[in-house]
């Protein structure tokens, strides 16, 4: 994203905590996503795609002020720790979302198919012209077990646009390996292309790290 987005506007977005049943690629596949941040050297941070019996390894970023607890809180600039579930995947060419989420959104599921990731990536976030920040893709992740988030669909700027805590793609390669994202974990194009070929709906995300984390 620029991630979480920021200060009073963060409070105003999305909605990643739904816990309600799965369906269409409804249930967690045998992939899964391990990730691990180095809040001491952010360069380290790595994540790893399980398929089968083979691991897809890639470089990962992370929120500007650190690292939360599992099970804390969502906070600007801040990554949690903790087990997540992927509660949807949204694309130019993909889109699959929990149908609590749909529901939730008060839109009908081929409207946010054709326009959400679109609205998305068209808002400039920095004001300084350049859209798109959210590269290839988005990951949407929901905490296992759920954690009250700040997160709601709206319209800003006449976009209907919704946000979440989040893997994402990134239109400055040179963010990945940083601790510079307002929350999500970053990744550059090559992994993300990856991960929207595989990652279900469903799928587990864990999100760990050996640095000190803030409860």
């Amino acid at each position: 994203m620029r991630s979480l987005l920021m200060g009073a506007v963060l409070v105003s977005v999305a909605g990643c905590g739904s816990s309600g049943p799965l369906s269409r690629e409804g249930r967690a596949s045998k992939d899964s996503i391990r990730i691990q941040l180095d809040g001491v050297q952010p360069s380290a941070s790595t994540g790893e795609l399980k398929q089968g019996g083979k691991a897809v390894r890639f470089k990962v970023g992370f929120g500007r002020n650190g690292i939360t607890c599992a099970g804390t809180r969502f906070e600007e600039g801040w990554t949690p720790l903790g087990t997540f579930r992927v509660n949807a995947i949204l694309s130019k060419d993909r889109f699959v979302m929990d149908p609590a989420l749909v529901k939730e959104s008060g839109k009908t599921e081929t409207y946010l198919r054709e326009n959400l990731f679109h609205n998305m990536s068209s808002i400039d976030f920095k004001g300084d012209g350049e859209i798109g920040e959210y590269g290839e893709g988005y990951i949407s992740l929901a905490p296992v077990p759920a954690t009250p988030q700040p997160f709601r669909f709206n319209t800003y700027d006449g976009k209907f646009r919704w946000y979440s805590f989040a893997i994402h793609g990134t239109n400055d390669p040179s963010r990945v390996g940083q601790s510079t994202t307002g929350g999500c974990i970053n990744v550059d194009r090559k992994a993300m292309a990856g991960l929207l070929k595989t990652v279900q709906l469903g799928d587990e995300v864990v999100i760990r790290s050996d640095s000190p984390c803030t409860p």
